[in-house]
């Protein structure tokens, strides 16, 4: 595949989101990237009905999402020979990526330490959810917990005294799975300059408090400011405020500079009266904890006017705002459509479905179009051949369970051929 990583080789075993989005970043710009599994699979795999999608390997939009352009090999890694090719493997791999648990890896002769000096090219990328050192860095880890609850999002965030909010999944895993390629790459230019491989980790609790850092930093200031969870009725700055409309809908407001604003916005809800009144300034709101008392007026002209008349009000005054909107209204946003936020893939199941592309474009080295993710085993023997060995060394060591195809695979899948399939 052409792009600016074009030469680049790439061994992934990640599970889930996080680490397999890093990879596939790698994918999209033209790198060499195997996905290494065991013939139980990325458990990904096989969560489709749990989110309200097909549970057919053959429209997997999830694992798609994030496993599109890698190629697929299953090997028995506790198996001396199944070590055997993974590390004949990594003799020609620039960047190995893996959320396994340290602890794991160090038991099959995988940690970096049991690596680095035998590949001392190689760029080691770890992915964990709560860091490889501390009290907590053996707990398993994933976004709702490690990102969401533990990094203080899912405490801080909900309106007080309610239940906190729902969460979306993947939110953590992609956005830390961009900056473990971020780090990737760092080591990458380093790699450049010293000839030396690199140990680049990440997790997904440090992710969160950095994502987090205005706030949780200015949480030291307990005498200072509220502290969370709030009300949307006492939000510091009512102008960063959602409000509702006559027709229950939401629309988020966003105009930081309370002051310079309010003169603009007070006369398009219909109180000029209260331009130039100094009860209502950004000081002698907070000096006199008058937040609810504003939000209230806000609040009392807001629902007198459904959400469409209140966006055209907004987007001809220029003042900053979005209509909260569903998923179901993002996958028809016009504007997501103009910026390529998606593209269409044709499944043999169901047809045409809306997926969505990395949010990176170089002009000069557009991505690919969007292909299927492989199926397990999918490119077992074809890599394998591409490494050296025989005819003969992969019937042995098919035969003794060292490596799987999807032929083996498929029907514990359920990826039985649909007719349509045949």
């Amino acid at each position: 595949m052409n792009g600016p990583f074009e030469g680049l080789k790439v061994v992934e075993m990640g599970t889930f989101i996080a680490a397999p989005s890093c990879a596939r970043y790698f994918a999209d710009f033209g790198a060499d990237v195997i996905k290494v599994e065991s013939k139980s699979g990325d458990l990904i795999r096989f969560n489709g009905v749990s989110e309200g999608r097909l549970g057919s390997p053959y429209e997997n939009t999830s694992f798609d999402l994030e496993n599109a352009h890698k190629k697929d090999l299953v090997i028995n890694l506790k198996a001396p020979e199944g070590r055997e090719i993974l590390f004949k493997l990594l003799e020609n791999t620039d960047i190995f990526i893996t959320s396994w648990r340290p602890q794991a890896l160090a038991k099959l002769g995988l940690g970096y330490e049991n690596l680095k000096d035998k590949f001392p090219r190689l760029i080691y990328a770890s992915f964990t959810g709560f860091g490889e050192t501390g009290p907590d860095c053996d707990l398993p880890g994933y976004d709702f917990t490690a990102f969401w609850a533990r990094g203080g999002l899912m405490g801080s965030l909900m309106q007080k005294g309610e239940a906190p909010m729902n969460l979306s999944a993947g939110i953590g895993d992609h956005t830390s799975g961009y900056i473990l390629a971020a780090g990737i790459l760092t080591a990458l230019y380093n790699r450049e300059k010293t000839g030396k491989g690199d140990y680049v980790t990440t997790s997904l609790f440090q992710v969160s408090a950095y994502l987090q850092g205005m706030t949780i930093q200015c949480a030291q200031y307990k005498d200072l400011g509220q502290s969370y969870p709030i009300s949307r009725k006492t939000a510091e700055n009512p102008f960063n405020n959602a409000y509702k409309t006559k027709d229950g809908r939401w629309i988020q407001l966003s105009m930081p500079p309370f002051d310079i604003f309010y003169p603009r916005f007070m006369p398009l809800i219909g109180r000029e009266d209260l331009v130039g009144n100094p009860r209502y300034t950004m000081d002698n709101i907070t000096k006199n904890h008058l937040h609810e008392e504003f939000i209230n007026i806000i609040d009392e002209e807001f629902v007198k006017k459904t959400a469409a008349e209140w966006l055209d009000i907004l987007k001809k005054a220029d003042i900053p705002h979005s209509l909260c909107q569903t998923w179901e209204e993002v996958l028809e946003d016009e504007q997501a459509w103009a910026i390529g936020v998606f593209e269409e893939f044709d499944y043999p199941i169901s047809g045409k479905r809306t997926m969505l592309r990395l949010p990176i474009h170089l002009k000069n080295n557009p991505k690919p179009p969007m292909e299927r993710a492989p199926y397990l085993g999918e490119h077992s023997e074809e890599i394998l051949k591409g490494m050296g060995y025989t005819e003969e060394q992969l019937k042995e060591m098919h035969e003794k369970g060292i490596y799987n195809t999807w032929d083996d695979l498929r029907e514990r899948c359920g990826g039985q051929v649909p007719d349509l399939l045949k």
